[in-house]
């Protein structure tokens, strides 16, 4: 537990009101900052205590967590001393609205989307946690924007999508799904026509990143000859070869499995011309994103029996919640595709494992804690990545001062003369596209000097977001 720092002057929680959510106090509970898993920049440790900032009084920080996130996340947010509302599904629009114009942060899954319209509401709001690897469910231009910093898992569940693939690249290939649901219908069939080994056997995946580089590595362990496809040159584990095109790993694999993020240019990027391209009597596995692949060309390929099977875990809707919901309503060709043959088709439980699911919680979970208390913004995903060394207990008076702002000329000149009254230890900016995040840590000032340099910067006409924390 670490010693609480005493108040500067007077009354925190007055001050705190009175600067509209832009001041801190130092929390009384401890943590612990985790070693990056971001290819950038480690936090920075320091030889004494770190003092742990907080924004406005702890009980004040207002968190509303969706779709039933893991434990390890909801803990690590509940031990700071913020208040924590845990639902187990997501909320219609509506619904979602109404809350959020309260919080100061919300942590999410796939099925949350906060669109402009959503966002526009979140008075409040100065962080958005994804618990999962995708952001493609917020409006990220929107938040970086406004000043709100995102932060997802990027790496956390690709052991347990990996490990998904393999699991049912071995099903496909012996037909065990068709296998299984005839036995429990009564139907014992006992065939061998059509079913296969996997060693020896080419998996073409395509998007060779921590997913594809791990599930490559399990393939070739299995037995398998691995290629693969990605729009950058990247190194290749064990013997795995980078095809030129799409269309030579189409060509050449046996099992094709795609591991591509949502963009415009990877829509509907495995169609009825990329179909063709496929070996006869191949397979297709899809664990990225529900757009990546179009279904009724897959119904076609799968029905003329270009393709011997087919495994799907996302679709481009998808439910809000558990149900009977995978029907015709939700997208047209759904009744199609539940009746193709050796087709796996599962609810978008790729990183739906408990190690995964608990990985994750603790990777957000530490990011969102780091940039409420701190600032810290690294492994944001539109925001500039920043990090200052940590305040110390020996520090009393000391605050950081956080100002994210547009990119335009002039801001720093104007910055520096309101920060020019007072020593700034240090002081770190970077900009990302038309967004700018400048911290600086500056000493000697109480809370009157504080109060003031709050409402300086709040004045400046650059200005989309101000924080300070001490």
């Amino acid at each position: 537990m670490a010693t609480q720092a005493q108040d500067i002057v007077g009354s925190t929680n007055r001050l705190a009101r009175a600067v509209s959510h832009s001041l801190s106090i130092s929390p009384t509970a401890t943590f612990h900052s985790p070693p990056s898993s971001f290819g950038g920049a480690q936090l920075t440790r320091t030889t004494t205590a770190p003092k742990h900032l907080k924004p406005f009084d702890t009980q004040d920080i207002k968190i509303l967590l969706l779709e039933n996130i893991n434990q390890s996340g909801r803990d690590i947010l509940a031990a700071q001393g913020y208040q924590v509302e845990a639902l187990k599904t997501s909320l219609p629009e509506d619904q979602l609205i109404e809350k959020i114009r309260q919080v100061h942060v919300i942590g999410i899954r796939s099925k949350t989307k906060l669109s402009e319209s959503v966002l526009r509401e979140a008075k409040n709001l100065i962080v958005v946690g994804c618990f999962c690897i995708g952001t493609n469910q917020v409006d990220l231009e929107y938040a970086a924007r406004h000043g709100i910093a995102v932060f997802n898992s990027p790496f956390a569940n690709s052991r347990s999508v990996a490990e998904l693939v393999i699991a049912e690249i071995i099903v496909l290939a012996r037909q065990l799904g068709d296998r299984s649901n005839e036995l429990h219908r009564g139907t014992w069939n006992k065939v061998s026509n059509k079913c296969w080994e996997i060693r020896g056997k080419t998996l073409g995946i395509i998007g060779y990143g921590h997913i594809g580089s791990q599930l490559s590595v399990l393939a070739e362990a299995m037995g398998m000859s691995v290629i693969y496809y990605d729009v950058l040159n990247l190194m290749a584990l064990g013997t795995a070869k980078q095809m030129p095109t799409l269309s030579a790993l189409l060509n050449d694999a046996d099992f094709v499995t795609c591991h591509v993020p949502e963009i415009p240019e990877t829509k509907n990027m495995i169609g009825a011309a990329q179909f063709e391209q496929m070996k006869q009597g191949s397979y297709l596995i899809n664990a990225s994103r529900g757009t990546v692949v179009d279904i009724p060309a897959l119904i076609n390929a799968s029905r003329s029996g270009k393709i011997a099977g087919a495994a799907l875990d996302v679709y481009p809707s998808e439910p809000g919640g558990n149900g009977d919901y995978f029907t015709n309503e939700l997208n047209p060709w759904a009744e199609d595709l539940r009746n193709l043959k050796n087709i796996i088709l599962t609810p978008h439980i790729g990183g739906s494992t408990e190690e995964a699911q608990r990985a994750i919680g603790v990777e957000v979970g530490e990011a969102l804690v780091r940039y409420v208390n701190s600032g810290v913004t690294l492994g944001s995903v539109n925001l500039p990545e920043i990090n200052l060394r940590s305040l110390t207990m020996d520090e009393p008076n000391h605050a950081r001062v956080i100002y994210i702002h547009h990119n335009v000329p002039g801001v720093l000149r104007k910055v520096n003369e309101i920060l020019g009254d007072h020593n700034v230890d240090k002081q770190i900016t970077d900009n990302k596209g038309d967004v700018a995040y400048l911290m600086a840590d500056i000493s000697n000032v109480n809370t009157g000097q504080i109060k003031e340099i709050s409402d300086s910067l709040e004045a400046l006409s650059s200005r989309i977001m101000t924080r300070i924390l001490y």
